[in-house]
């Protein structure tokens, strides 16, 4: 594994402290929020199957979805840098098991005792945990976007709470804390992703490996569970999140990253408990109230003060 820092220090460190150009940053900004506006509705997929579907046959079937969905755009190039990735390999697995194998499984498995809403706002402790790495990793995040996300997080567990700041966690809600820590994880890895790898090659290679990892635990529940019936209720949800959460959000979101970074892709990325309120509440009928909407307007004003330039 060469990460993109040892080959040029100098030139990563500058970097790493110049802000990115206004029109990148807008990209990035712009390809985050459609990525957290399709994790949304994820959750809510994630939640509609968790009675019918088996969490880990769920995360295979997403994978094998998103594979045939990237590989008409990401064969040619992944066949082209399959020496540079092979090469890699190392870096790759440790960021398909991360963002790939392991957070789908935890939110699939969280699904199963917890609400749609609970899983959306949980995650939102993910950019809090981005912050930290890019903090160790040298970023200077500034008063201003520590002050939104102190904000954006008072917002969150207030939502989280129904008002107050005592919080009960069912199971579910930890194995969301899990899944928060491993899609952060995921993310700072990303701003390591060895030079020359294209964005399409690494995507299609971290899907391929995490449903390699996925396939001994699809085998073993599929002997002890069974299987699930194919219907419009399964396939449909699967769909979505094998073609819209899996291959256009991490494409979005990988690219956001390489624009701007973990830290302040994660921003934006307190959103998602917004997003998610709302289309449980559309969706699944799961109740919002007075109070959940002023939270929201904390996490808002949150993610406007961290994202102004």
């Amino acid at each position: 594994m060469t990460p993109t820092t040892a080959r040029h220090p100098t030139a990563s460190a500058a970097a790493t402290r110049r802000p990115a150009p206004a029109r990148g940053a807008g990209l990035g900004l712009l390809l985050a929020l459609l990525a957290t506006v399709v994790w949304s509705g994820s959750f809510v997929a994630t939640r509609d199957l968790a009675d019918s579907v088996p969490p880990v046959q769920a995360v295979f079937w997403r994978w094998i979805i998103a594979l045939l969905a990237v590989a008409p755009f990401a064969a040619r190039p992944f066949w082209r840098q399959r020496a540079l990735l092979r090469r890699h390999l190392g870096f790759t697995a440790l960021a398909s098991l991360f963002g790939v194998a392991l957070y789908n499984t935890l939110v699939h498995q969280a699904g199963l005792t917890t609400s749609a809403t609970n899983m959306g706002m949980i995650m939102a402790a993910s950019p809090v945990i981005m912050a930290v790495y890019a903090r160790l990793g040298g970023e200077r995040l500034g008063a201003r976007r520590l002050l939104g996300m102190a904000v954006a997080v008072l917002g969150v567990l207030l939502l989280v709470g129904r008002g107050s700041l005592t919080i009960d966690l069912a199971a579910g809600d930890l194995w969301m804390f899990a899944a928060a820590l491993s899609f952060a994880s995921y993310s700072a890895l990303l701003k390591r992703r060895p030079e020359g790898i294209d964005g399409l090659a690494f995507l299609f290679t971290t899907f391929v490996l995490g449903a390699l990892m996925l396939a001994p635990v699809y085998a073993v529940s599929l002997a002890v569970q069974g299987g699930f019936p194919a219907t419009p209720g399964t396939v449909g949800p699967l769909l979505y999140v094998g073609v819209f959460s899996s291959a256009v959000a991490f494409f979005c979101w990988n690219k956001a990253i390489s624009l701007i970074g973990a830290a302040r892709a994660g921003v934006v990325y307190y959103l998602q408990p917004v997003c998610v309120a709302l289309l449980s509440y559309a969706l699944l009928g799961e109740e919002l109230g007075l109070a959940g909407g002023a939270c929201m307007a904390l996490i808002l004003g949150g993610v406007a003060l961290s994202s102004a330039r």
